[in-house]
């Protein structure tokens, strides 16, 4: 475990950063759009649901 520091050697550490924030970006995109598929979970609709 002491040594872990040279996997940067193998790896830049700025694609690993950028790879890893793009990933989070559509992994957070990915949920909303799941969530708002289903009528149970969709914050717009029941948001709105009483106004009509």
């Amino acid at each position: 475990m002491a040594q872990f520091y040279k996997i940067w050697l193998i790896f830049d550490p700025r694609r690993v950063f950028v790879a890893q924030g793009v990933f989070l970006f559509l992994l957070a995109a990915m949920i909303h759009l799941v969530l708002l598929s289903n009528p149970e979970t969709n914050w717009f609709q029941l948001a709105f649901a009483g106004d009509m």
